[in-house]
């Protein structure tokens, strides 16, 4: 077994990569997973920038064809030389599972393969698969926690040359977290904003950063549990206008979907009242969001779920493939979900 944590993950970039051919990186924090999965690629020494010696696939290619993973990682390049294949948005799809499993067996001498998962449960296939394996480092990558962000503000703000008063670093670590990705360009935004200074100071954090964070996805999200289309709209109308990113919008719903998994997991388990659980799962939600998540338990099935959890994923990730189509495709998406809950409701 060979789980990377993140506090070892800088040491096994350095010193350990090198040894594996297999990576499953896989959490929540979509931005990290696609940030560390960058990092592994760029260690490999496959040349990115060819198109035969990169290998990048959608799940969606594999549950299409079961073996194009084997055929992929077997096949001999045109050029000779070591290849990479790169599968995004995976979840715990069969064809992914059963071709891992095989290849795990046998890792392949001129291939490596990287696999970018969602927030995979314990026990579920992919990690079943990934986490006994002496031959796959799987990589789990949760939210920063203020450790790490104090180490990314840092980094960033070192490359330019910046200092940054205890007031400032506090109120922007009250800002970040969450998405990885997020994050970093937040601080790179700053960083860009105080050009030419020597120090970073409160109220340059608050005139960058502060409106659009003013601006909580929390209304969005309460609206797409609600079923009300037009205050969700309202919301994305103000969000838009805001410049925040519209995936955060995505990210901060699948959360909530994720929360709502867990919750519903418990009592169907333990056959509880949705009302029981909020009184344990639920005791951190602000008071005013309670009723608002209790009535989503009643109306959403584990099944119905999960199921709006993996199309909240692979929207995530087409935002990602295609920014320029990032406003349309989070709002149609969250539209969708939207109604969803009206019908359930």
């Amino acid at each position: 077994m060979a789980e990377i944590k993140s506090h070892e993950f800088d040491g096994f970039l350095q010193n350990a990569a090198r040894n594996y051919r297999l990576f499953v990186i896989y959490g929540p924090d979509r931005g990290l997973v696609s940030e560390r999965a960058a990092q592994i690629a760029a260690k490999t020494g496959v040349d990115l920038s060819d198109a035969f010696s990169l290998i990048k696939l959608d799940v969606g290619d594999l549950q299409n064809d079961a073996g194009r993973l084997l055929d992929e990682v077997n096949a001999i390049g045109l050029f000779g030389g070591e290849k990479l294949v790169w599968i995004r948005g995976a979840a715990n799809e069969k064809a992914l599972v059963d071709s891992l499993q095989i290849i795990s067996e046998t890792p392949p001498d001129a291939s490596f393969v990287i696999i970018e998962a969602g927030d995979l449960k314990k026990g579920s296939g992919l990690r079943k698969v990934a986490e006994p394996a002496r031959t796959i480092a799987t990589i789990p990558c949760y939210a920063d926690d203020i450790r790490a962000l104090n180490g990314l503000i840092d980094i960033e703000l070192t490359n330019e040359g910046l200092r940054i008063t205890p007031a400032a670093r506090q109120s922007l670590l009250e800002l970040l977290g969450g998405d990885r990705i997020a994050s970093r360009n937040e601080v790179r935004k700053l960083a860009l904003y105080c050009r030419g200074q020597s120090t970073i100071e409160e109220e340059h954090v608050l005139d960058i950063i502060g409106d659009a964070s003013a601006i909580s996805a929390d209304d969005a999200v309460d609206a797409i549990l609600k079923g009300d289309s037009e205050g969700f709209l309202r919301a994305m109308q103000k969000i838009a206008s805001s410049k925040t990113p519209m995936f955060l919008v995505l990210q901060g719903c699948l959360k909530q979907f994720q929360l709502l998994d867990t919750m519903r997991a418990e009592m169907d388990e333990k056959r509880l009242a949705p009302a029981q659980v909020m009184q344990t799962l639920g005791r951190h939600l602000h008071f005013r969001r309670k009723p608002i998540i209790e009535q989503a338990l009643k109306s959403w099935s584990a099944p119905a779920i999960s199921r709006e959890m993996n199309r909240l994923q692979s929207a995530i990730l087409q935002t990602r493939q295609r920014a320029s189509l990032e406003e349309t495709i989070a709002t149609q998406t969250l539209l969708a979900t939207t109604l969803q809950s009206a019908r359930k409701s």
